[in-house]
């Protein structure tokens, strides 16, 4: 039996989760949990990266001695250092309002249909590459030697030596999903230094010790290597999807969905492109093809803003509610920014001639049901883009909890839904930390642990589909 410290950061929260693992076991448990509060300073919305390392430190303290420690988060976002390793300024927030407009200014001299072919990535505009054009003139940029990737950052800080991890490097728009290696031409046309960029390791390759001033912070007892996991979160849960069989969908839900397949080569096809899908790399030379979806993001505004009521009553009267009444598009980047979450659901409710929720149990079966008809479309449309069927659909991460969202969801795919581990991210961070070790065998074997060691739950399709394509008409006009 060993021990793995599983640093896992969320866009609302951060967690420290204690894996262990031993010949058929797989135990997780939570060590610390701690807020991921952005601030909104003059310049814009910014992470505190600060409290996430504290967080990170508090959290490592209290997991005791581990045989590793591993850490993935969210993507696109990076910090700046300078040329004695300090940081520059705190890191900007993906939903920031920078890179408004950036992308027309790329496709300028990258046009959109070649950007595809050449790094697979969906339009979403907070990808690193649009980031890094909007920041071309700051001085932050000017005086920068090193940038790292979030989860990179703060190895960095732990071990002194700095990597970019793969993964987390394909949601850049900088990699080439087919050499696995940086896109030199996008870059070099777009004026972007990839010298700024570490060099690149994969799941699984040694990341460095924790500095001596990390154990004396942490008690911990030396040397503690850290490994290099999936460290975009996405691929640590896509590692961790407990399927039996090849084919399956999955959907990672948390602040977002993320709905499609996991394959042996990208898809660069124009119609790809045209239905926003991404092309994302994943454990053992995979390809994440996906589409991200809002998620439950919308939820969390909604909830936010009518002063956080009881959750489980929330879900309950919105079980009640009529079905299909009213749906929008959860994939709209009309709902990115934060703020205002009920009234823009409402206005586009009303620009769709559908009757407009005046509840809080209205508007959240509102977004339920949109978001399984988002999950619908994309399970959907990979089948047919990536043309690799589907009999089963995996439901991971913290929308697993759920119940309506994962009967919907079933529903509308017409597909019966696994739902589980809520904690998928944390456990494919684990998993790889241990296969490092020769603790546990390949990922059909990764995934074959999970599913026997972790409680799953499955929904059954019910209902009539064709209320489901009836709403989705409305939403297409088709």
């Amino acid at each position: 039996m060993r021990t793995y410290a599983a640093v896992d950061l969320g866009a609302s929260s951060g967690r420290v989760m204690v894996g262990r693992v031993g010949p058929g076991s797989l135990d997780l448990t939570e060590a610390h949990r701690f807020p991921n509060r952005p601030v909104r300073m003059p310049e814009g919305l910014r992470w505190d990266i600060l409290a996430l390392y504290a967080g990170v430190l508090d959290g490592l303290r209290a997991a005791g001695q581990v045989d590793s420690v591993g850490i993935d988060s969210w993507a696109v976002d990076y910090g700046l250092l300078d040329a004695d390793g300090a940081l520059l300024g705190n890191p900007v927030h993906y939903r920031d309002a920078r890179t408004e407009g950036v992308a027309e200014k790329v496709w300028a001299t990258v046009p959109a249909a070649e950007l595809y072919a050449a790094t697979g990535l969906q339009y979403a505009p907070f990808n690193t590459l649009y980031q890094l054009t909007a920041a071309r003139s700051s001085a932050q940029l000017a005086y920068a030697e090193r940038l790292l990737l979030l989860p990179d950052l703060l190895t960095y800080w732990l071990t002194g030596e700095a990597g970019t991890e793969l993964t987390n490097a394909s949601t850049t728009q900088l990699i080439d999903p087919r050499t696995r290696d940086w896109s030199y031409d996008v870059a070099q046309r777009l004026g972007i230094d990839l010298g700024l960029f570490a060099p690149l390791r994969r799941p699984g390759d040694p990341a460095g010790l924790l500095r001596p001033e990390v154990l004396a912070e942490t008690g911990l007892t030396g040397p503690v290597p850290v490994t290099t996991v999936g460290s975009h979160d996405t691929a640590s849960a896509v590692a961790a999807v407990p399927a039996v069989r090849e084919r399956f969908a999955y959907i990672c839900t948390g602040t977002w969905s993320l709905a499609g397949l996991e394959l042996d080569a990208p898809v660069l096809t124009e119609p790809s492109r045209l239905a926003n899908f991404t092309n994302e790399l994943g454990l053992d030379d995979t390809v994440r093809y996906l589409r991200n979806i809002m998620g439950l993001w919308l939820l969390q505004e909604c909830v936010r803003e009518w002063g956080n009521p009881d959750l489980p009553q929330l879900l309950s009267a919105a079980a009640e509610q009529p079905p299909l009444r009213s749906v929008v598009d959860a994939g709209d980047a009309a709902f990115l920014a934060p703020g205002r979450m009920p009234q823009r659901i409402a206005d586009a409710c009303r620009a769709l001639g559908q009757p407009v929720p005046d509840s809080p149990a209205g508007i959240t079966r509102c977004i339920l049901d949109s978001l399984a008809l988002a999950h619908r479309k994309a399970v959907a449309d990979a089948q047919s883009l990536a043309d690799h069927p589907v009999d089963v659909v995996h439901i991971v991460g913290g929308g697993t909890r759920n119940a309506l969202l994962c009967q919907l969801t079933a529903d509308a795919c017409g597909l019966p839904v696994v739902a589980g581990p809520a904690e998928a991210a944390a456990l494919g961070n684990v998993l790889v930390q241990a296969r490092a070790g020769g603790l546990v065998g390949d990922r059909a074997a990764m995934r074959e642990l999970v599913a026997r060691t972790q409680p799953l739950r499955r929904y059954e399709p019910r209902g009539d589909p064709a209320r489901w394509h009836a709403a989705e008409a409305r939403l297409t006009g088709r």
